[in-house]
């Protein structure tokens, strides 16, 4: 894609190109995958979402391959772990929620 066929705000970063030729704006039906787009967007308020596709590899490592079956069964000591993670965003509320998102999936 040209960069006349860019969105304005995309800039010039390749991981903003990137998203928003293969995926910004196509329609997603897999439950898996929209719960993972909650958990990331969950985890961008307050935030550039530019900031979460940076660690979005990190959340992937850190969250289980994005399983929300996984995820569901942890409790504080993943939560404390995942608190540590400096490649994630550390808020614990939001670590909270991605779980108990998890367990609502």
């Amino acid at each position: 894609m040209s960069d006349e066929e860019r969105c304005g705000w995309v800039g010039t970063d390749q991981v903003y190109m990137d998203y928003h030729d293969t995926e910004w704006g196509i329609p997603e039906y897999n439950s898996r995958a929209l719960w993972k787009k909650l958990i990331l967007d969950g985890f961008q308020a307050g935030l550039s979402w530019i900031t979460i596709l940076k660690k979005r590899d990190d959340f992937r490592t850190a969250f289980a391959n994005f399983d929300p079956n996984f995820v569901a069964d942890w409790g504080e000591k993943a939560v404390l772990t995942l608190f540590q993670n400096s490649g994630i965003i550390r808020h614990k509320g939001k670590i909270e929620a991605s779980i108990t998102n998890a367990q609502a999936w």
